[in-house]
């Protein structure tokens, strides 16, 4: 199951998620991305978001006002499903519209691998190798891993601190994967210090010692945060669509 979790009121970019890209709103085109691969339904807090999604030929249900958290959006809608406690959610942000569905794919196969372990928590999500001055930005998240490629820390800032000269940095990916149960529990556990530090509530993870499976991908998608990102959307769609007239 893949819940992508919408909402209008985006601090930096109001109605984002229903901005055209590519002649269709951002949060339906981003769920065409990846419809083929499992079933997929918004998890929205407004009607307008709904109205949206139905005349596209999507999913979408209505949850709280009150969520703090698109993880919580997508738990409550993964409970109003009642879908099984070891199915997989798949959160996908709406604001991914060339989110890979190859990515998506190599996070399910990974987490259906831990599954057959009856591990008590399942979550996992993806990571890119970047360079340094990517890696600089604070706006992109980065990641360090353990050597079975469990996050260690996930943070705005350049880590590792490059005092050796010989860092590798890799960008956090943001897609997640749970268990339904395994969500559940995320939801469940007391915010944690660091997560309210850094506005990264996957360290809440971390905090509470549980362990988020990483999966390293080749991705070129990009987000959409502000204006100028739309924008550089828009051109990218102008130019496949020229491209392949």
């Amino acid at each position: 199951m893949i819940i992508i979790p919408a909402r209008l009121a985006s601090t930096r970019f109001p109605k984002k998620v229903l901005a055209d890209v590519g002649g269709l709103p951002m949060v339906v085109r981003t769920a065409k991305q990846v419809m083929h691969l499992d079933d997929v339904v918004i998890a929205a807090e407004d009607e307008e978001i709904i109205e949206v999604c139905k005349a596209h030929g999507i999913k979408a249900m209505l949850t709280s006002t009150t969520h703090k958290s698109g993880t919580d959006r997508i738990n409550e809608c993964a409970q109003l499903l009642d879908i099984n406690d070891d199915e997989l959610v798949i959160n996908i942000q709406a604001d991914e519209p060339f989110i890979e569905p190859e990515v998506v794919e190599l996070l399910i196969e990974r987490l259906n691998l831990l599954k057959e372990y009856e591990l008590p928590f399942i979550m996992g999500s993806c990571y890119n190798a970047i360079n340094a001055e990517a890696a600089a930005d604070p706006n992109l998240v980065k990641v360090v891993m353990d050597d079975d490629h469990n996050a260690i820390y996930f943070s705005r800032s350049l880590i590792p601190y490059n005092r050796s000269g010989a860092a590798t940095y890799f960008g956090h990916i943001g897609i997640y994967g749970f268990t339904k149960k395994s969500l559940h529990d995320f939801c469940a556990l007391d915010d944690a210090p660091i997560e309210d530090i850094e506005k990264l509530e996957q360290l809440r993870a971390i905090y509470h010692a549980h362990k988020i499976t990483m999966v390293k991908v080749a991705s070129t998608g990009f987000g959409i945060d502000t204006p100028e990102d739309l924008e550089r959307a828009k051109e990218i769609f102008l130019i496949d669509k020229l491209s392949n007239n």
